[in-house]
């Protein structure tokens, strides 16, 4: 299962050489600005983990980011990377599937959280929390496992998405604005493929 401990040991053997790794979130870089996201807008970042998008958007001169993970094992690499820049970042370490966003943010960011939802009722709540965590007018950007993703990662089993099933989640809450299959290079070379959809909250 997807768990804090799970997460926590997985990134404990080593983040920078684990499947998920990136030097540079460059597709969700260049999203954000495809939609000419403002650096001002408030952006949460689900199952942000040590991801290295933080880094990217305080570099970009974003000012209002809230990383987002069940794992504190993970928020602590990003941190600690981060250094006196950390300060500036709002952490939250929560349960996705329990959390009640504080607050409605401009754009919600997730890369390879949906995959890992099996059941379907998790599913629902993850819709629950990502409609709670938006506004009108709020940018969603989901990067999961297309149709010819793996069928495993870190471990543990994923849903592999069509376009349509990303476009039924979102449902009529959602106008999708683009979706782009794109291969992510693993830090061994080999790829796993992923589907990213931009969506405005209607």
């Amino acid at each position: 299962m997807s768990t804090p401990l799970h997460w926590n040991t997985a990134y404990e053997a080593g983040d920078t050489t684990r499947g998920w790794y990136q030097a540079e979130a460059s597709m969700s870089v260049r999203l954000l600005q495809a939609l000419n996201v403002p650096s001002e807008a408030s952006l949460v970042d689900v199952g942000a983990g040590a991801s290295v998008l933080v880094d990217d958007l305080t570099a970009l001169g974003f000012t209002d980011i809230t990383c987002v993970d069940h794992s504190p094992v993970g928020l602590a690499i990003a941190r600690g990377r981060l250094g006196a820049a950390a300060g500036h970042v709002t952490w939250i370490e929560a349960d996705l599937l329990t959390w009640s966003p504080p607050r409605q943010y401009d754009v919600w960011h997730d890369r390879a959280v949906l995959h890992f939802l099996l059941d379907q009722a998790d599913v629902e709540r993850y819709r629950t929390t990502l409609l709670a965590g938006t506004h009108p007018g709020s940018i969603a950007i989901m990067g999961v496992f297309g149709p010819e993703g793996p069928q495993m990662c870190a471990g543990l089993p994923v849903r592999r998405y069509s376009d349509e099933a990303v476009t039924a989640l979102l449902g009529e809450d959602f106008e999708r604005l683009g979706s782009e299959i794109a291969d992510h290079v693993r830090p061994d070379g080999d790829t796993q493929q992923y589907l990213w959809t931009t969506a405005r909250r209607r």
